[in-house]
C-alpha cells in the first residue's frame, strides 16, 4: 500500500469588492517511498491536471463570472458567486495497483451546478494505466455479461423505487457506455455513468458494482 498525501489548491477571486469565484482543487501525491520514475509519472499526471483546472478557473470561469456579474448588476438581478470544487477518492491501493475517481463540481449560475467524474486505475510498477478491456480479458462475452448485470441492477432499483432512470435506459446504457469510466473497489469493478447519461439529475452519478470475475 502506498502512502498518498492530499494536495490542495484553493483561492477566492474578487471583482469590484465582490466575491465572484471560489475554487478548491484536491489532488493525490504519493510520498514516503524512494524517488522513482514510476512515482514521478503518477504524481506529475495529477499535478498537471490540477494546474490546468486552476488556470481554467482563474481565466475562463472568472471571466464568465465577471460578465454575468456586470449583466446582473446593470439589470438589478442577484448574482451568486461561481464555484469549482474538485476532489478525489482512492478506492483501491494494494499490490502495486492504485484506483481512484475524481469529481469536479462547477456552479456557473442557473438552478444548480453540475458534477463530472473521471477515473484512473494504475499499475504503479509499470507506470501505466490499466484499461477496462484488460480486466475483462479482451473478451466480448465478458462485456455482454457486464451490460446484462448493469441492466439487472437498474431493473432491481426501479422495482424497489430506490432510484429513477430515463425510460430508454436499456439503450442508453449501451449508447453512453464509456470504457474509461470505471474504478476498482474491493473485489469489484465499479462502472459509472455521467449525470444525465441514463438518469435525471436527481439520481446523481449512477454507479454499478460488478464482481471482478466475469
Amino acid at each position: 500500500m502506498f502512502k498518498i498525501d492530499k494536495i490542495i489548491l484553493e483561492k477566492n477571486l474578487y471583482y469590484k469588492n465582490h466575491l465572484l469565484l471560489k475554487y478548491t482543487i484536491e489532488y493525490p501525491k504519493i510520498t514516503g517511498i524512494p524517488y522513482s520514475y514510476q512515482i514521478q509519472k503518477f504524481n506529475h499526471f495529477y499535478q498537471m491536471n490540477a494546474i490546468e483546472l486552476k488556470l481554467y478557473a482563474e481565466r475562463d470561469l472568472f471571466e464568465d463570472a465577471k460578465k454575468l456579474f456586470e449583466y446582473n448588476t446593470n439589470n438589478n438581478l442577484p448574482f451568486f458567486n461561481y464555484e469549482l470544487f474538485s476532489n478525489y477518492t482512492i478506492t483501491y491501493n494494494k499490490d502495486s495497483i492504485i484506483s481512484l475517481f475524481s469529481d469536479k463540481y462547477i456552479y456557473a449560475g442557473g438552478a444548480h451546478g453540475s458534477t463530472q467524474r473521471t477515473s484512473q486505475t494504475w499499475n504503479i510498477k509499470s507506470a501505466t494505466l490499466i484499461p477496462l478491456c484488460t480486466l475483462l480479458n479482451h473478451d466480448c462475452s465478458s462485456f455482454l455479461l457486464l451490460l446484462k448485470e448493469i441492466l439487472h441492477q437498474i431493473q432491481t432499483q426501479i422495482s424497489n423505487s430506490s432510484n429513477s432512470y430515463f425510460e430508454d435506459y436499456a439503450s442508453l446504457i449501451i449508447e453512453n457506455f464509456n470504457f474509461e469510466q470505471f474504478y476498482l473497489i474491493d473485489n469489484n469493478i465499479a462502472i459509472f455513468y455521467q449525470q444525465y447519461d441514463i438518469a435525471p439529475y436527481s439520481s446523481g452519478i449512477p454507479v454499478f458494482l460488478i464482481e471482478n470475475s466475469l
